[in-house]
């Protein structure tokens, strides 16, 4: 399997070159030549298979220069009942007529980022054992990413992560879930801005290809198609749950900022798995929710990013949109690059709404789209709670609420859930006047000595600081 850049650069390349790089050259994301297709003998086989093999038969259609059985034991080495509570490590309930939940938050830091980032901590291991190297990984986090790629890589030989995240947009717990690490491979920079503004500066360095060269720059937000890969896995594994077998279609609802987590399930669909619906659940940052109600992609600036109860997702330049668009312009890398590079770029915006593409967001690959605020979290929450005796975070109410809009009968619709409701406390509090559970393992985190540093919203500055903690 070789992999191409969404802007069209001339070379292709095998997958453990793409899992130490990042971006492409050329600044675009990297995508397989070709999705492979399963065909419903493929499915039947996948079935009855524990998750972990089921991660190997999807991860070994995508990854043939790690032998077969050294991926197979990586998998096995992630995904385990010790790490994410239970055999079947994404269960699926029934919360009301035709409402599922996918758990995909029981791993080491309650988060779904833990399903692909715990899997990227092994391969980046493996893989630099193998090559006798380094890497320093650069992130940007609204809150979850950063703590699971920091769990997943603390300790791990060879690997540095320098993690940017928002100063003080994220809540108490994700801060401290962060922060409050001692190891000394792990480095938390707090930028004076958004989230956007972290994600400007981790895409800044890495188009630096000579400092991204010698610093050994990598990263592990989901521009790593490593990691979109993996969470392609618990949409094969959700359907399988909400099915008896394999002629009926699945709808999925997928609370979203970077459009990583949704284009997963993206590339599942186009891999054969038979989704209806990709329900895109945004909150009052609601760029997704336009283009797929208008075909106007507009960008917003950072002091028009909104500061929400569903912080994860307060996110205005959706990194993985440009995979999806790539394929929605039929993989013509030119046109990507005119509406990215040449109208993102200078204006902010693009308009496909003219564009007989637009039309195939929802006809072919099955888009929709919703969008909640505060009010509608606080009300989806105490309503779950009321009645199901559920507590779901905001996110996942944003998810919730976007699901009921589109169930269709007769076809299960899979919310995925996106943490668990401690993360968020004060948003529980205020619409249910008490805190949810809190393992016990993060009693009295908030009050643990903290290791950050702050810096302006600039990459030069980062640069300098990956460039003293390298020395």
């Amino acid at each position: 399997m070789n992999y191409l850049s969404t802007r069209g650069h001339p070379d292709r390349k095998r997958f453990c070159e793409i899992l130490l790089e990042g971006l492409a050259p050329d600044g675009g994301l990297y995508l397989p030549e070709h999705y492979p297709q399963v065909d419903t003998a493929a499915l039947a086989r996948w079935r009855e298979l524990p998750y972990a093999e089921l991660a190997f038969e999807i991860l070994s259609l995508y990854i043939d220069d790690i032998p077969p059985a050294d991926l197979k034991a990586i998998c096995a080495k992630t995904y385990t009942a010790e790490v994410f509570g239970s055999d079947e490590i994404v269960p699926l309930r029934e919360l009301e007529d035709g409402v599922y939940l996918e758990a995909l938050s029981n791993g080491p830091t309650l988060a779904f980022k833990d399903m692909a980032m715990q899997l990227l901590g092994n391969l980046f291991e493996y893989e630099l054992a193998r090559r006798g190297a380094e890497l320093n990984i650069l992130g940007a986090t609204s809150g979850d990413t950063g703590s699971a790629a920091e769990y997943a890589m603390r300790g791990k030989k060879g690997v540095r992560v320098f993690m940017t995240s928002p100063d003080g947009r994220m809540s108490p717990f994700q801060q401290a879930q962060m922060f409050s690490l001692q190891d000394q491979n792990i480095h938390n920079i707090a930028i004076s801005g958004v989230f956007d503004d972290c994600q400007d500066i981790v895409k800044a360095v890495s188009n630096d290809l000579g400092f991204k060269r010698k610093y050994r720059i990598g990263t592990v937000n989901s521009i790593n198609w490593a990691r979109l890969l993996a969470q392609v896995v618990y949409y094969f594994a959700g359907y399988f749950q909400a099915t008896a077998s394999n002629d009926k279609p699945v709808s999925f609802t997928v609370p979203s900022g970077n459009f990583g987590n949704v284009c997963a399930g993206h590339v599942a669909r186009m891999m054969g798995l038979p989704i209806q619906t990709l329900v895109v659940a945004t909150n009052e940052n609601d760029v997704l929710d336009e283009f797929f109600r208008t075909g106007i992609y507009r960008v917003r600036a950072a002091a028009d990013t909104h500061e929400t109860s569903s912080p994860s997702m307060d996110i205005s330049k959706a990194s993985n949109f440009e995979r999806f668009v790539f394929d929605l312009v039929g993989r013509d890398a030119g046109k990507l690059r005119s509406l990215f590079v040449d109208e993102l770029g200078r204006h902010g915006r693009f308009d496909l709404s003219a564009d007989p593409a637009f039309r195939q967001a929802a006809e072919r690959f099955g888009f929709k789209s919703s969008r909640s605020t505060h009010a509608d979290r606080l009300a989806t929450i105490r309503d779950t709670d009321k009645r199901f005796a559920t507590l779901v975070d905001p996110h996942t109410a944003d998810g919730l609420k976007a699901a009921r809009e589109h169930l269709a009968p007769g076809v299960p619709m899979v919310v995925l859930e996106t943490a668990l409701p401690i993360k968020f406390a004060a948003t529980l509090v205020e619409a249910l006047g008490h805190e949810p559970a809190r393992p016990a393992r993060f009693e009295g985190i908030e009050a643990l000595p903290k290791r950050v540093v702050k810096l302006p919203a600039d990459a030069e500055a980062v640069k300098a600081y990956i460039a003293q903690n390298c020395d």
